[in-house]
């Protein structure tokens, strides 16, 4: 049997990580309970479990520089927890690897609404069995890997979902609305400025290239596409 926990609170106010511990043990979770930032790297990585929620104002290491730790070895989901809720502190999150974001404070039901979202969506059973291929690109989601120039690219599952569904239905455009639908579903409560930051970060690491017949395009006013000549 497996010991580890399922869920791992990173959260330097005791009586928070109380709460959320009561939350989600009631709700069937095995849950460790980290309150710093230093401390939550080794226990990370010495429990591996499967979603990772974080605060950001920690002792020893906020939560930012955490979350970069984690993303070096872990594509496991991420779900930021702070009270700042300027639009900066999401947006810096997604970037870093978050996969979303609650601002304190939260009501309890809706913190576990989105845990549930997040660890159904990356279950291995909701794993589409397709193949996707281009030129110098392939798109295998039964072991959720991308290759780019031969290359493996390491993707969080959340990237790696939005790349697959723009380019299973290549050439066609979809709002950020229809995309946050689609690829986050319909539980998701985060806003479309998500869909933005996820195609930033693939951008990054699929750039332009002009000797290859496809990229990710935004069509000003409307969203985004995979638009292959």
């Amino acid at each position: 049997m497996n010991d580890y926990p399922e869920i791992l609170v990173i959260d330097d106010d005791i009586n928070i990580g109380r709460l959320i511990r009561l939350y989600l043990e009631k709700e069937g979770y095995s849950v460790e309970c980290v309150h710093r930032g230093d401390t939550a790297v080794e226990v990370f990585g010495n429990t591996n479990p499967k979603l990772v929620l974080l605060d950001i104002m920690l002792p020893g290491m906020d939560g930012w520089s955490v979350c970069r730790e984690i993303r070096k070895n872990s594509n496991v989901p991420i779900i930021m927890l702070t009270a700042k809720g300027e639009t900066f502190d999401k947006v810096l999150g997604l970037e870093l690897g978050a996969d979303d974001y609650i601002v304190k404070p939260f009501d309890p039901k809706e913190l576990m609404a989105r845990v549930k979202a997040v660890m159904r969506r990356s279950e291995p059973k909701e794993k589409i069995s397709t193949l996707l291929e281009f030129e110098e690109l392939e798109i295998n989601m039964d072991n959720y890997a991308v290759l780019y120039y031969g290359k493996e690219m390491e993707l969080p599952p959340k990237e790696m979902e939005l790349m697959y569904y723009l380019a299973s239905h290549k050439n066609n455009v979809f709002t950020r609305e229809q995309l946050l639908e689609q690829v986050w579903g319909f539980d998701y409560f985060g806003d479309s400025r998500t869909v933005d930051v996820h195609v930033k970060r693939l951008r990054e690491k699929f750039p332009i290239d002009a000797e290859l017949p496809w990229k990710i395009k935004t069509v000003w006013g409307v969203g985004y596409k995979f638009e292959v000549k």
